[in-house]
């Protein structure tokens, strides 16, 4: 069984009023001091008003879920004592100036990309998902692009930028989108050719390493993994596991098609990003577009379609009754972006909203 490993980027927040606080280096000063010197989950990014972790890989999805449950609840202990609180927001409902993070690599960023990398303030979550070589891996992003807007749907948990309604469901996934190498990639066909247009973009001098590969879908620079990083990270902890469940039954699906020689759908780029918007969009509510014919369809419909096309292999997994309910639950209940609109409507104000999504963000798995 493939071993799956998440990484989530939560906000840092001021426990009363909700607005972002760039703090992180006193967090992960207070995770030095606990950890004498020994390794642990939390690191920087970008921005001073994030927090990363990952979890340690894991074959059993109740597995993942207590690793995911241990990183956010460590995380909320360690804001505490450096002043914030944390939160599973992919974009900050309220105003914000973001504070580039300290360093060489971001001052490189900052320099060469400007206001992009200003309006960076945005929270995803990628999954790892095992795979036995680069040659495995390639076929595997080749056969999930269409798929991967869908898992955008799912998670979308960023309807408001700087104290607006943004009208989308997944306003992140726009935002990161500035970036030069982000989005829907061609069909590799080879790790030879994977790893040549890789070559190719790290020369052109507009990208400054291999990190800076944005691709929706990855071969990781670290581990024996697919990396999918379409996601934005959810406001509830069952909602992560849901999409690392559905992420390790397509790359389990891929790799099968590919060892019985059925060729990955030829869908354009141009095709792919329009899925891509359209997922940002509307989320789960109205409609999105159908992996399969790439014509527009209930978000209803093509969330099924994704289960029935894995379904196989979350039976072999042993995920497939969890994954069945936890789907169900999260169409009738709503992704992170109607839960949060859903609290404004109940409270009336955004920092309220922030106040209850902190709450939610350390409940655990429900």
């Amino acid at each position: 069984m493939r071993s799956v490993g998440v990484e989530e980027e939560l906000l840092l927040v001021d426990p009363r009023s909700g607005e972002p606080r760039a703090l992180s280096e006193e967090v992960l000063a207070v995770a030095a001091r606990h950890h004498q010197g020994q390794g642990h989950a939390y690191t920087k990014e970008l921005h001073g008003q994030q927090l990363e972790f990952g979890t340690e890989p894991r074959t059993v999805m109740g597995e993942v879920a207590a690793e995911i449950e241990r990183c956010r609840a460590g995380a909320a202990r360690l804001a505490a004592e450096a002043g914030a609180a944390v939160v599973a927001l992919a974009t900050s409902p309220l105003p914000v100036g973001p504070a580039v993070t300290e360093g060489k690599r971001y001052r490189w960023i900052q320099e060469h990309y400007g206001l992009t990398a200003l309006e960076q303030l945005t929270c995803g979550c990628h999954v790892h998902v095992s795979v036995a070589s680069d040659e495995e891996g390639v076929a595997v992003l080749d056969r999930i692009r269409p798929w991967l807007s869908v898992l955008v749907a799912l998670s979308a948990n960023s309807p408001f930028w700087h104290g607006k309604d943004t009208e989308y469901h997944s306003y992140r996934s726009r935002v990161w989108g500035r970036w030069p190498s982000v989005g829907p990639v061609e069909l590799f066909g080879s790790a030879d050719r994977y790893h040549e247009r890789a070559r190719e973009l790290l020369a052109t001098g507009v990208l400054q390493d291999e990190g800076m590969l944005y691709f929706d879908a990855r071969l990781s620079r670290h581990y024996p993994t697919v990396e999918i990083r379409a996601a934005d990270v959810c406001l509830d902890a069952s909602t992560t596991v849901l999409v690392a469940t559905l992420a390790r039954a397509l790359v389990d699906t891929a790799a099968r098609h590919w060892r019985e020689g059925r060729p990955p759908a030829h869908h354009g780029i141009g095709l792919l990003r329009a899925a891509a918007w359209r997922a940002a969009r509307s989320g789960l509510d109205g409609e999105l577009v159908h992996p399969r014919t790439m014509r527009p369809a209930p978000a209803e419909r093509v969330v099924q379609a994704l289960f029935q096309h894995v379904e196989e292999a979350l039976d072999e997994n042993g995920d497939h009754a969890h994954a069945s309910k936890a789907l169900d639950d999260l169409v009738s209940g709503g992704n992170g972006a109607r839960v949060q609109r859903r609290l404004l409507r109940r409270h009336g104000t955004l920092g309220a909203v922030v106040a209850e999504c902190v709450r939610r963000t350390q409940e655990g798995v429900r």
